[in-house]
């Protein structure tokens, strides 16, 4: 059997594209390699607070339940999502891994972990900006007396090791891991540059509802501004607050000696364990079809639309515009895929 499309990723952005695949009343099939819709939320660390108000984290045709100015939680976030599929009766395939996808005439195929193989006639990949962990080469070299942990397996304070923690990565993560580990922690934050903080709200009203009224959000990624701005992304909120009053301030990592992180001002500080804040990497490795990437390993795409006509890719951060990185703009993003897949 042959689907009018398949979207490989259950997260939000797949979840949003089967909503308008739905309502053209598509052949389709989205594939989620997680047990269950939700748990790339639900696997996040334990306090996690989004820093969009719910009027601006949900998906098309079903808004969060709650105070649409309040913060929802990452469990909040899962259960939404799990409930969203359900509610719309999207054909979700979960705990399924695609290994390979390649282009056969005008079909693609697909080949699953299990050994399955699915044909669509196209293909949205949706796997997100955030999907593979990225730890420096530098942490290869570090002592095995040095306890290492990435974000991205981070859950709580309990699971790192009392004395001194080194967070490398000083945005949203990772100030908002140092604010955490601080109260029961010494945390030293190594930062690349200079944090650019803005704060949760302003004048009474969220800072989203500012940048939406200021036309912020819809900066394109190929203007002048959206370029500015993508490279001065802020730390959003008040726990950098709690950061610069808790936690000692470093400059760039260079090495670890032994257990002892060295800094580019040449400072020193002995650490028990490391956290690497350090974000994540999309890997495409799994896409057998040649020019749909960059150099530097990233989807050569306008608006989604790659270069190979009926491949697409949705959930990329600035993937059109400042919006795109909400999980509202994702919604408005899968919507233009959609309607222009024919």
């Amino acid at each position: 059997m042959e689907y009018d499309a398949i979207v490989i990723g259950g997260g939000q952005a797949g979840l949003a594209t089967g909503y308008f695949l739905k309502q053209k009343k598509k052949k389709f099939l989205i594939i989620n390699e997680k047990q269950n819709i939700g748990d790339s939320w639900r696997e996040r660390y334990d306090s996690l607070i989004l820093f969009t108000p719910r009027s601006f984290s949900a998906l098309p045709g079903l808004q969060l339940s709650g105070d649409p100015q309040g913060y929802p939680t990452k469990d909040e976030m899962a259960d939404y999502l799990y409930t969203y599929a359900t509610h719309f009766e999207l054909p979700v395939l979960n705990n399924m891994k695609v290994i390979s996808l390649k282009r056969e005439s005008s079909s693609f195929i697909l080949s699953m972990q299990n050994g399955d193989t699915y044909r669509a006639k196209q293909v949205v990949v949706a796997t997100g900006g955030f999907h593979t962990p990225f730890t420096p080469a530098i942490a290869q070299s570090i002592s095995r007396d040095v306890f290492q942990m990435h974000a991205s397996d981070y859950r709580r304070p309990d699971q790192i090791p009392p004395g001194n923690v080194l967070i490398v990565g000083a945005g949203n993560t990772g100030v908002q891991i140092a604010a955490e580990l601080s109260e029961t922690h010494q945390v030293t934050l190594a930062k690349g540059k200079k944090i650019k903080a803005l704060p949760q709200s302003i004048m009474g009203k969220d800072l989203f509802w500012w940048l939406d009224l200021l036309g912020i959000l819809d900066v394109k990624i190929t203007s002048r501004l959206g370029k500015w701005i993508r490279q001065r992304d802020p730390v959003i909120g008040g726990d950098i607050h709690k950061v610069k009053k808790n936690v000692t301030m470093k400059g760039r990592l260079v090495e670890v000696d032994n257990q002892t992180a060295v800094f580019e001002d040449e400072s020193r500080q002995d650490v028990q364990s490391i956290l690497w804040a350090t974000g994540y990497r999309n890997d495409y490795s799994w896409i057998d079809i040649e020019g749909i990437l960059d150099q530097d390993g990233k989807p050569i795409h306008q608006r989604g639309v790659s270069t190979i006509q009926g491949l697409y890719f949705v959930g990329l951060s600035w993937q059109y515009k400042r919006g795109s990185a909400l999980i509202h703009g994702v919604g408005e993003d899968a919507e233009f895929l959609v309607t222009n897949m024919g």
